[in-house]
């Protein structure tokens, strides 16, 4: 009789805890609702109609879903314009090698047990307070070519007024890319609307989030290891290469994916505000593309279809970082 019962009360006591495991459930998912209702409605519906959209053409002017199968994705491909925007975005990341070092830099800089830092960090991250649209006004004053301050700065400087720069109206860049093309031009060769972006972002980025990062991983690099390597004579650039620089392994692969999905999603704003997509198209990204695809030619199909190429660039670029930047040789 005695086993019965044990196996009985045993038997009861499970029924008990799945019966409470289901009401902590229902709890749980009654608080969770109004949040996956709002994820449901506003994030994954659009993003599965959009890619049912992207087999149409779908425009804002009829009410007309015409179903043209892969045909937008064909003619995406086929278009110059495409690739020539898709080098355009892809030239913004000029910046990302040298963004990244220089908020090393600072958060090396600023980690230093020196009275004061406490100062210098609220002013190095001040500008991310700043909103971005009165940042670019800013900046697109700052740039201007006749008056700015920027070329006034290098024209003290003693060079000639017509060999300055002409920054937001000049389509020439560094990499001396054709304008209209994806190739090279040697006539294009120089400072241009997209260094002028690159420029603004670099100043106004280097003490932002990144930096932050920095300085929280920073935190967490054990001192012991740098005072042994000391005593054994090891100079600062070794105790930074060798101890400090793999310990900041996790937040620079971090940070490099995070540039690289902002950055392939990136530009819209500034295209917007600061350039109109111009001079000739220079400054005009893929993000900014499908904006004027689905907003000024009313082309939302298309859009919709640009957007899920864009998905697949970003994807396959994060797997390629995932896949081998995220990988203790390469920083040791």
């Amino acid at each position: 009789m005695s086993a019965i019962s044990t196996g009985a009360a045993r038997s009861i006591a499970r029924k008990s805890r799945a019966k409470r495991r289901t009401g902590d459930l229902l709890i749980a998912l009654a608080f969770l609702l109004p949040n996956l209702l709002g994820f449901l409605l506003f994030t994954a519906g659009p993003v599965f109609y959009s890619l049912i959209i992207s087999f149409t053409d779908r425009s804002t002017l009829t009410p007309d879903y015409n179903w043209v199968g892969f045909r937008n994705y064909g003619d995406i491909v086929a278009d110059p314009l495409f690739w020539t925007y898709l080098v355009n975005t892809a030239y913004f990341f000029i910046a990302m090698p040298l963004g990244i070092a220089g908020s090393l830099f600072l958060a090396t800089l600023l980690h230093q047990k020196v009275r004061g830092t406490s100062i210098f960090r609220v002013l190095l991250y001040l500008p991310s307070f700043t909103a971005g649209v009165a940042l670019m006004i800013m900046w697109k004053t700052l740039l201007n070519p006749d008056f700015g301050l920027i070329n006034a700065a290098v024209g003290s400087l003693g060079i000639p007024r017509d060999s300055l720069p002409g920054w937001l109206n000049e389509t020439k860049n560094l990499m001396a890319l054709s304008s209209d093309k994806v190739a090279y031009d040697a006539t294009q060769w120089g400072l241009g609307a997209r260094d002028a972006i690159i420029l603004m972002g670099l100043v106004t980025g280097i003490g932002g989030g990144n930096m932050l990062l920095y300085l929280a991983a920073l935190s967490n690099v054990p001192e012991e290891l740098g005072e042994a390597a000391a005593l054994d004579g090891a100079t600062g650039w070794s105790r930074f290469r060798h101890i400090t620089w793999p310990q900041l392994a996790p937040t620079t692969f971090f940070i490099v994916i995070m540039g690289f999905i902002g950055g392939f999603q990136g530009g819209f704003d500034t295209a917007k505000v600061m350039t109109g997509g111009g001079p000739a198209g220079t400054t005009t990204t893929i993000a900014y593309h499908i904006y004027t695809k689905a907003f000024e030619s009313f082309q939302i199909g298309y859009a919709s279809a640009v957007s899920w190429i864009l998905f697949a660039i970003v994807f396959a670029v994060t797997m390629i970082n995932w896949k081998f930047g995220n990988r203790e040789d390469l920083v040791s």
